[in-house]
């Protein structure tokens, strides 16, 4: 099988939003696939992240931690940006197209042996993991695909267990509450394991001290941001954890929130180890956090943003830093596709705020289609609005439009930052 061979494979084997969700919530499908491979989940320890929003960022800066102290480090996460193999990597490097193509083909004759036909997400899962096994992980750093106890990524034994925060997300498996929400990821909880909590809402951290567990830490308790300040290019943080408090670290991505994730992902290393990090360690790991598509900054004049926060709270937290850090003062232009609730979308996005709003549908079935992404935003009262189909089309609009002291913001969806960046990045020089 070749790298051609195995995305027809997983596409044949995609389901709603390649999360492993086929009929009703189960591990069963892809315990057994690991288990005919000899359980290669558990050949290293285990630091498993979920939460509503942050859980990629966090499992990123987690992984450059446990790097800076020479572990060799499997990281899985999702959904990639512009290639499949971003979802799995060592030591910061994707797997490579052959690599890839390998374990899904061993995937592939595992259906074949068990009669288990996996999900898009369970084979990619199990793929991950032999090849962690492979590669002789010290540790692996797993971020869940959705929401947690009957996701294809538990079946792991976590040594940590990090929650970032808890929204009203994915309502259609699990809900109608926050408290239904808290439980469905507080399934990721071992036993014997540590878990770090960055969820603030008392009633929600008894959900998650309901789950047995050998220990827990909790934000603004155990842990928190004690000073956290714009700089170039990023934040300037001090971070408390329950031995330590880490002064002038600095963190090289946007956003006031990031400091949140910084300081969960400090605490989960120090559990990890139970020991405290040496100041250089922590110095090193942050500084070479790179987040793609997170608030990420990848033109200038005009400056040009993307942000892949799909739901309202990450698009509040985006919006926020566009208008709070960098306070564009010239035409303020924002291109904007979304898989959920357009009305929704728009509101969190406050596209009402901007000169110009360019709807376009994201480039996957799920997308909303850009006609009712533009008819939220005029019903939102957004004066200029154009409607583009596609989303690189839709950016060049807005390259055209823009002048160089004007500012762009392109927001909404995953699938249309992953489409876009790389023509903004060419057409920046980059």
């Amino acid at each position: 099988m070749n790298f051609d061979a195995a995305l027809r494979y997983l596409d044949d084997h995609t389901s709603y939003d390649v999360t492993g969700r086929i009929d009703s919530p189960t591990t069963e499908r892809i315990g057994r696939l690991c288990a005919a491979m000899g359980d290669p989940q558990h050949a290293a320890p285990v630091i498993h992240v979920t939460g509503t929003n942050g859980k990629g960022s966090t499992v990123q800066m987690i992984s450059r931690l446990l790097m800076a102290s020479g572990l060799t480090v499997g990281m899985y996460t999702s959904p990639h940006l512009e290639r499949i193999t971003e979802r799995i990597q060592r030591n910061g490097e994707p797997i490579s197209d052959e690599e890839f193509a390998e374990q899904i083909a061993a995937i592939a004759q595992l259906e074949a042996i068990t009669g288990v036909r996996p999900s898009f997400f369970e084979a990619i899962t199990a793929a991950a993991f032999r090849w962690f096994a492979d590669v002789a992980a010290d540790v692996m750093v797993i971020e869940v695909g959705l929401l947690g106890r009957w996701d294809a990524t538990n079946v792991v034994d976590a040594t940590v267990a990090v929650i970032t925060n808890i929204g009203l997300d994915h309502t259609e498996f699990a809900g109608p509450t926050l408290s239904d929400i808290a439980g469905e990821k507080a399934g990721i909880i071992t036993e014997h394991g540590a878990v770090v909590v960055g969820e603030t809402d008392p009633h929600l951290i008894k959900v998650f001290s309901r789950e047995p567990h050998a220990s827990m830490l909790v934000r603004d308790e155990d842990f928190a941001v004690v000073d956290n300040t714009l700089a170039v290019g990023g934040r300037l943080l001090d971070l408390r954890t329950p031995t330590t408090v880490y002064s002038d670290v600095y963190l090289p991505v946007h956003g006031a929130h990031q400091a949140d994730n910084a300081s969960a992902a400090l605490c989960a290393v120090e559990t990890f180890f139970a020991a405290p990090l040496a100041d250089e360690v922590v110095r090193e790991g942050f500084g070479a956090v790179e987040l793609p598509g997170r608030f990420e900054v990848v033109g200038v004049q005009p400056l040009v943003i993307v942000d892949g926060a799909h739901n309202p709270p990450g698009a509040d937290s985006s919006v926020g830093v566009y208008f709070d850090d960098f306070r564009p003062e010239d035409r303020r232009i924002l291109v904007v596709g979304t898989l959920r609730d357009a009305d929704e979308m728009i509101s969190a996005l406050r596209a009402d705020d901007f000169d110009v709003v360019i709807a376009c549908t994201a480039p996957t079935p799920r997308g909303v289609e850009a006609a009712a992404v533009g008819a939220a935003a005029r019903r939102a009262g957004c004066v200029e609005v154009l409607v583009i189909d596609d989303p690189i089309a839709a950016c060049e609009e807005a390259l055209r439009q823009a002048g160089a002291d004007d500012a762009i913001l392109v927001a909404g969806s995953i699938y249309v930052v992953g489409a876009v960046r790389p023509t903004l990045l060419r057409h920046s020089g980059r």
